[in-house]
């Protein structure tokens, strides 16, 4: 029988020295395993070797383990109860929603997800959570956060549930190229890392036509420019070919979803060195769970049509050498189920290691953090550790016995 433990060590033990001694760990950039120790000295790893000694360090005997670095989510939604949907997801204040983004943000964590970009929040909620954890006052991944996303008046990122009369607009609808740099403005100086825009409409919003691109051309420039003018990288809600097109030219550093992406595209995305986020597992969620967690019928019925191309889509963007990261959206299925994504990204097309890939080096890439995603000397002490090199069967991934975060501990058999 398997005994959890969760916990935070103090911040005095993190200054101590801490050696690993797993089975071996995985160099996801070639597939190799590597029989070494692992030190780490105030959440960096200083050395790697055999047999590695120091009097003054903690051991860690993780005989049995294989090493990997801590996982990556580049599209997740932390903030809300995800068992709300539709016209009931109203009911939820945003005080509410952040309370349950604590306990979200742990699930995330435990399930071997160390680093995550949360891509879209009200209320700067998003940046309160990344804030507590970095506090210590809640558990959870390191979190880079966008704030309230962009969008057009009635768009995806618009509140299309009320009639005219009791309808507030979400806090980060534009509908001019100067509102666009305001807002981008507005949600750095309130903390956010990355904006996120709504390129086309979407399935989990009311009246919205996925292939229909929003912002015009001049809008997502405005965007782009002004983001990148701070240092801030951007991401694209995109399902439609044409927003994906627009949202490319205006030099977006990642397009979610791309659903309805064409070779062409594709091509285009890697002529710019743009990463596509595919959230190829959450459909069969969405139609297995959704008439009973809520879901419009609206939206049910866009995700029949968006599910499977997706997937096709996915595949080819493989086949072409594209840049993918690894983004489930999670918040639209549970918490801490994120892993479920790797074995769909196998089947559609990605080696093991790809899948691996997507969800470290890739990640890491995407976000402009290149000191996590990979176990080198230098790098934060993020780690899992598995009964067996996923590799070999990738859905071992699913189920994360270990989980270290900057040095410290936070999951164990």
């Amino acid at each position: 029988m398997r005994l959890t433990l969760v916990f935070i060590l103090s911040l005095n033990i993190l200054s101590q020295t801490i050696i690993l001694k797993p089975k071996s760990y995985l160099d996801v950039e070639t597939g190799e395993l590597i029989t070494a120790d692992i030190e780490i000295k105030n959440g960096v790893i200083t050395k790697i070797g055999r047999n590695l000694s120091n009097n003054n360090a903690e051991i860690i005997s993780l005989k049995d383990k294989v090493l990997l670095p801590g996982l990556i989510d580049t599209h997740v939604h932390l903030i809300g109860n995800n068992q709300l949907n539709g016209y009931e997801s109203l009911s939820e204040s945003s005080y509410l929603a952040t309370l349950y983004g604590a306990l979200n943000a742990k699930k995330t964590l435990l399930a071997g997800f160390t680093t995550v970009r949360n891509v879209g929040a009200a209320n700067y909620a998003d940046v309160a959570l990344k804030t507590a954890i970095n506090r210590g006052i809640v558990l959870g991944p390191r979190m880079y956060v966008s704030g309230p996303p962009l969008g057009i008046t009635g768009g995806h990122c618009d509140n299309n549930l009320l009639p005219h009369e009791s309808s507030v607009p979400n806090q980060g609808i534009v509908d001019s190229p100067w509102e666009a740099r305001k807002k981008v403005r507005t949600n750095r100086k309130f903390g956010a890392d990355l904006i996120k825009f709504c390129a086309t409409g979407g399935v989990m919003s009311k009246n919205t036509d996925v292939n229909a691109k929003q912002f015009t051309f001049e809008e997502m420039k405005a965007i782009v420019d002004e983001a990148h003018n701070h240092g801030m990288k951007v991401a694209a809600h995109a399902h439609g070919l044409e927003g994906i097109k627009a949202a490319l030219n205006a030099g977006v550093d990642s397009i979610e979803h791309a659903s309805f992406i064409d070779e062409e595209t594709i091509l285009l995305a890697i002529e710019n060195n743009a990463y596509l986020s595919m959230d190829i597992y959450v459909s069969d969620y969405i139609l297995g769970e959704g008439v009973k967690k809520g879901v419009l019928e609206e939206s049910l019925n866009k995700e029949r049509v968006v599910g499977k191309t997706q997937r096709q889509n996915f595949k080819k963007a493989v086949k072409l050498g594209a840049n993918i990261t690894f983004g489930t959206d999670a918040g639209i299925f549970d918490h801490g189920d994120n892993g479920k994504q790797f074995v769909y990204m196998v089947e559609w097309g990605m080696s093991p290691l790809e899948a691996v890939q997507a969800a470290t080096v890739n990640a890491a890439k995407l976000i402009g953090d290149e000191s996590i995603g990979r176990i080198l000397i230098g790098n934060k002490a993020d780690f899992i550790g598995l009964d067996q090199n996923p590799l070999n069967s990738i859905n071992i991934l699913e189920e994360v016995p270990f989980v270290m975060k900057e040095g410290k501990v936070v999951k164990s058999e």
